[in-house]
């Protein structure tokens, strides 16, 4: 057979120095209808050699028939039901052949390329960290990040929370769209349960939440997670650049340092836009909803009486109240920061302690605990001098 730097020099001779099929047959010994053969040829010869059969051949029919059956038959049944009928192949070739042949029988699916105008869109989703966050004495507790991204500037932001309740994650989209300065037109999610209600419906919560920022909303289809790839490319990019290597001492430094990131990674030159996302916030801004001048509220809330043993539990943790006001009706006031409780008749502060995020604790405020000790006719607590600093530096020749 000849090569192709030969059948190039042929074709060299004959056609541009204008030798004879003769003349190259005496010069490379070639027969005449060898030298023909490739002045005929336009394309450089190939080694083809035929190709050899493959013992998964006789079983071909089988698979075809199993896929049609169910496209999405795992590739270790396939095999099992080969073995029944004779198969002695390994893993690969039957692999090998499933790779090409499947998306014969699976429907075809095709995606089309999302463009975003600034200010139509903001994509949400929840990721729950790998490790459980601090949360003070001793204690850990898993918590999830309500992450957000705009379609158009691809700006993201993030809010730590510690239930999947709807007040929660209804707190860490307003945070979020604080952090971008307006509310976009519509607030994408998927069917997590706390936003969906169901059909594609939204919840009450999710309704009002967006009824009193004049947006609209969209629940996506169901296993439609392309819908908000912005937001899931953002939380694959925490995944592997936030959380590594960082260590947190509580739900606050947690928050700082998830700020933090973000605003780096709002800085960075994004891949696909080939700019900054920060660059093309202003345009995102400009497009969007006015932010209200009150944000929608989405605390806890509840109207109790104060009981004889004064404490109200608030997510596994008892918050003391007031005592002199046992038998009356308070509202007590959850947020992310705090809990309060205030006298229904009287607007008297019944409450205000710091939440904390640990559980099973019980939380006394040491005015509470002065009042009780008072109305239990427990003597008074003695008093104890208070000297100046300055005589104990004189006491230690300071």
């Amino acid at each position: 057979m000849l090569d192709v730097e030969l059948w190039a020099e042929l074709r060299r001779e004959h056609f541009v120095r204008g030798v004879s099929i003769k003349k190259l047959s005496r010069r490379t010994g070639l027969s005449r209808n060898t030298i023909r053969k490739a002045l005929r040829s336009d394309a450089p010869p190939v080694y083809r050699r035929e190709p050899a059969g493959s013992m998964l051949d006789p079983f071909k029919g089988e698979i075809h028939r199993l896929l049609k059956d169910d496209p999405a038959l795992p590739g270790v049944r396939v095999r099992e039901e080969l073995e029944g009928l004779g198969f002695a192949g390994g893993k690969s070739i039957v692999d090998d052949y499933l790779r090409e042949v499947r998306p014969l029988f699976l429907p075809p699916r095709t995606f089309q390329r999302t463009v975003y105008r600034p200010g139509e869109i903001c994509q949400f989703d929840l990721w729950q960290p790998s490790r459980e966050i601090p949360v003070g004495h001793g204690q850990t507790r898993g918590g999830y990040v309500v992450f957000a991204a705009l379609g158009y500037s691809r700006v993201g932001a993030g809010a730590l929370i510690f239930s999947k309740e709807a007040v929660d994650i209804l707190w860490g989209k307003a945070r979020c769209l604080r952090a971008f300065g307006a509310v976009p037109k519509t607030l994408v999610w998927d069917r997590e349960g706390a936003m969906h209600a169901g059909g594609g419906r939204p919840t009450a919560e999710l309704a009002g939440f967006c009824g009193r920022l004049r947006c609209g909303w969209r629940i996506l289809d169901p296993g439609d997670c392309q819908a908000k790839g912005v937001v899931e490319r953002l939380q694959e990019y925490a995944e592997t650049n936030f959380e590594p290597g960082r260590s947190f001492a509580g739900p606050l430094d947690f928050q700082l340092q998830l700020d933090a990131w973000f605003a780096k990674a709002n800085a960075r030159t994004h891949r696909a836009l080939r700019c900054r996302p920060i660059d093309r916030l202003a345009d995102d801004v400009a497009a969007m909803i006015a932010a209200p001048e009150c944000w929608p509220e989405s605390d806890r809330r509840q109207v109790i009486r104060v009981p004889v043993d004064p404490y109200v539990r608030v997510d596994t943790n008892d918050y003391s109240l007031d005592p002199r006001l046992a038998g009356r009706r308070v509202e007590v006031r959850v947020t992310q920061a705090e809990v309060t409780a205030i006298a229904l008749d009287s607007g008297e502060l019944a409450a205000r302690h710091q939440r904390s995020f640990a559980r099973h604790l019980t939380i006394t405020a040491l005015e509470h605990a002065r009042a009780l000790r008072e109305l239990r006719g427990a003597p008074a607590e003695p008093e104890v001098e208070q000297r100046p600093a300055a005589r104990y530096d004189e006491l230690l020749g300071a």
